[in-house]
């Protein structure tokens, strides 16, 4: 047990070394690598930071009612009756003309705008939250509000969330695609590397099958370089993501502060960074693992 840790410390050393020897091109693999994983990564990224800031803007649906200006007193009660009768009603709140400008005022950051108002130009309104949130009822409750006397518009809140989250699933698979396909070429790479190595030590490879040594044994070394290779773009796909955020974050705090919001688009996870390392490094294990196999077995000692 002893000396089979002390040869795997041993071929990972001299994998190390094997690296350090031609720099070069050991950049130059594990940029592309890196390349190859940050895009489909950093997709993914966008589209968490997008469903993320999706989500805190919209959550159940919910109807907007905006009544006439010229309404009066009774004829909002009595359209606050009848919602809150109506059997596809489960809650409506009212939200008078006066409460709804001192919203936008402190929601916007438009306050010197709305002083310059010379009246106040938003109706009385109710936010009402239906009893089914299926797309066919919504919007025949949308259009049979509509209807009723004094009602000006009837605006159905959120249902463009519920596209968006349709669009992000169609996303993730379509970035689950590409991934796939990234995950291809970077077996690829490591296939070609893998390949070239046996080629240039196939002498070697001779000798060490004539004095004993078993296709493990010769296989480990290289399974060694392939998972490191893999290990290395990971964290270079890693690094490029992060300071691509960096300088977007740099970017959206001027733009949140016109805005009076905060803005910010969120780093991978610890545990989806900890995927896309370990997913890498499978990936080049894997590649090795199927170059080595095809390309041991044509080597004989003469």
């Amino acid at each position: 047990m002893k000396a089979w840790l002390w040869h795997h410390f041993d071929t990972f050393a001299a994998t190390c070394a094997r690296f350090a020897r031609a720099p070069v091109a050991t950049l130059f693999n594990v940029g592309v690598i890196g390349i190859a994983l940050a895009l489909p990564a950093g997709l993914y990224v966008s589209l968490v930071n997008l469903q993320v800031h999706a989500r805190t803007l919209a959550s159940d649906p919910q109807l907007s009612v905006f009544l006439a200006l010229d309404t009066g007193r009774a004829e909002v009660e009595k359209t606050e009756a009848r919602l809150k009768r109506h059997p596809g009603v489960r809650e409506a709140r009212y939200v008078s003309r006066e409460e709804a400008l001192k919203e936008l005022k402190a929601d916007t950051g438009l306050a010197d705008v709305v002083d310059s108002l010379a009246q106040n130009p938003l109706p009385d309104a109710f936010v009402v939250q239906p009893r089914e949130t299926a797309p066919q009822a919504l919007e025949k409750l949308r259009d049979e509000i509509s209807r009723w006397p004094r009602i000006a518009h009837v605006q159905l809140d959120a249902a463009w969330a519920r596209r968006l989250e349709a669009g992000l699933k169609l996303a993730h698979l379509a970035v689950g695609l590409l991934a796939a396909l990234f995950a291809f070429a970077l077996v690829a790479v490591t296939f070609n590397t893998i390949r070239l190595q046996i080629l240039t030590r196939r002498e070697e490879i001779e000798v060490a099958k004539l004095i004993g040594a078993t296709d493990p044994f010769i296989r480990r070394p290289f399974l060694y370089f392939g998972a490191l290779q893999g290990l290395a773009g990971g964290l270079a796909a890693w690094l490029i993501i992060w300071a691509g955020l960096w300088l977007l974050n740099g970017g959206l705090a001027e733009l949140a502060q016109l805005y009076a919001a905060r803005i910010e688009l969120r780093h991978l996870s610890a545990g989806d960074s900890a995927s896309l390392l370990a997913f890498s490094a499978w990936l080049g294990w894997l590649g090795a693992w199927l170059s080595v196999n095809q390309h041991l077995a044509q080597i004989a000692p003469r």
